[in-house]
């Protein structure tokens, strides 16, 4: 914006003569004399007003790493918000929700749902037995990965690319079919494969009851979840300096001392990343303890599963879905907090 000032505005005539040049060109009103009359001339001056432009720019400065980021990320954010979050909220929602006779899910807010299914002890049975299924599946991973994620690191090139294809071929097959193949595996009669070979080769006199079972649902986990393990691990353990090792070994480390003192702290990152995929995956999980668990390893996956689609109760089959996210949750954040104490122990 500019504004054109007249100087001496409201002058009349010509009350100074014999204004000098400097007066004229500096803006400021000048008296000519042209005969008998009397002209007033009044040169503008251009006053620039900046101040509000070099705010816009700042202001733009200051949004532009806000606003171009925030424009990258809506897509991405609108999409979990309408099919991640909303759901989420939803069903969460219905746990706190009553259910009427006919069917309809609304008013009034109740907590009866939450205190029917922690002092039911079918209930708190079906919640212990997915806690140590989760826990002994984790435990279990964690001991096999540690060799495999090892030799994919420090191994030589074929011996690398064939345990990376082992572990991950099995992504590739349906988690239905392979749970289907663990079913024919372990089956209890002398029909199951496993069962086969040790009553052909006299190793057993009688068949082993493993399908329908704790212990089948722990196999059929470990085999479905087992790369969630190794892949995390081999990524930490690959970031680790070998000349670490060695230099332990100089000094007289044993092979268990130097894995206890140096790689097992380096690859802790990677080990509780690991854990809590396993953990939280294994928890939720749904095909694998329907199939090899039947009834006699219920996990709270079936239980959802039941309630809402079997018997038709929706607030209370939120209530157990409600519990289990609660469950996975916790899970992540006492592994966050362990590593960020990790880190901050490594860096003092």
């Amino acid at each position: 914006m500019a504004e054109w000032v007249p100087a001496f505005a409201g002058m009349t005539g010509c009350h100074r003569r014999g204004m000098d040049l400097a007066a004229i060109k500096s803006g400021r009103s000048a008296c000519v004399h042209d005969g008998n009359v009397n002209s007033m001339v009044a040169t503008p001056v251009l006053v620039r007003s900046s101040a509000s432009a070099s705010l816009l720019r700042k202001a733009g400065s200051l949004l532009r790493p806000i606003l171009v980021p925030a424009a990258q990320l809506l897509p991405s954010l609108s999409f979990l918000a309408i099919f991640f979050a909303l759901p989420a909220v939803t069903l969460i929602s219905y746990s706190f929700l009553t259910q009427s006779p006919q069917g309809t899910v609304g008013l009034p807010l109740t907590l009866e749902h939450y205190s029917h299914f922690f002092g039911t002890p079918l209930y708190a049975h079906v919640l212990l037995t997915t806690l140590r299924i989760s826990l002994v599946t984790t435990v279990i991973a964690a001991v096999l990965a540690y060799p495999v994620a090892l030799v994919m690191v420090r191994g030589g090139a074929v011996a690398t690319r064939a345990i990376t294809m082992i572990v991950i071929a099995p992504l590739i097959v349906s988690v239905v079919v392979r749970t289907y193949g663990w079913q024919v595996i372990l089956g209890s009669g002398p029909n199951g494969v496993l069962n086969w070979i040790l009553l052909s080769t006299g190793l057993s006199r009688t068949p082993l009851r493993l399908l329908y079972s704790e212990a089948a649902v722990v196999i059929g986990s470990l085999h479905v979840f087992f790369p969630m393990m190794v892949l995390p691990l081999a990524s930490a353990l690959g970031k680790i300096d070998p000349s670490l090792e060695d230099a332990a070994k100089t000094l007289g480390a044993t092979a268990w001392r130097s894995f206890r003192r140096i790689t097992l702290p380096l690859s802790l990152p990677g080990l509780a990343v690991g854990c809590t995929l396993v953990f939280s995956l294994t928890a939720g999980s749904f095909v694998t303890p329907a199939i090899l668990g039947g009834s006699a390893a219920q996990m709270l996956g079936m239980l959802v599963d039941q309630q809402i689609l079997v018997v038709y109760d929706w607030p209370f089959g939120a209530t157990v879905a409600t519990v289990l996210v609660a469950i996975v949750l916790a899970i992540n954040i006492v592994s966050m907090r362990a590593l960020d104490r990790g880190d901050r122990a490594t860096a003092v």
